[in-house]
């Protein structure tokens, strides 16, 4: 058996602490233009969402990427996760169908580090 060397866990780690970060601001930034809160880090049996906002009849379905640049952060979203991200607001939307009611997008937000 072979074990992770440290290096690589505290990249990891590392990596989610400045993803979670990511999120928050993102929700504190959406949550000053008047959306609400529906999910955070919605976890389904198909896929993972990372905020789910809503702001009168809207639904908005959020990926939150962090990255030095936007044009990486922007390329980082990789039709795989797109399709699973809508297979996820599928599940939700079965799970709750008062929200099917509602007009449903699908946004990005890109987090630059110290910017």
């Amino acid at each position: 058996m072979r074990w992770p060397s440290p290096r690589k866990s505290e990249d990891g780690k590392a990596r989610r602490s400045r993803g979670r970060r990511a999120e928050l601001a993102a929700l504190i930034s959406l949550m000053a233009r008047s959306w609400r809160p529906v999910a955070r880090n919605l976890k389904t049996p198909v896929g993972e969402i990372d905020l789910v906002m809503r702001r009168g009849g809207v639904l908005a379905v959020i990926e939150v990427k962090t990255r030095t640049d936007y044009a990486d952060a922007a390329a980082s979203i990789l039709p795989a996760q797109q399709a699973r991200i809508q297979r996820a607001t599928e599940w939700l939307l079965a799970q709750c169908p008062d929200l099917a009611a509602l007009t449903i997008r699908f946004d990005a937000v890109l987090v630059l580090p110290r910017r």
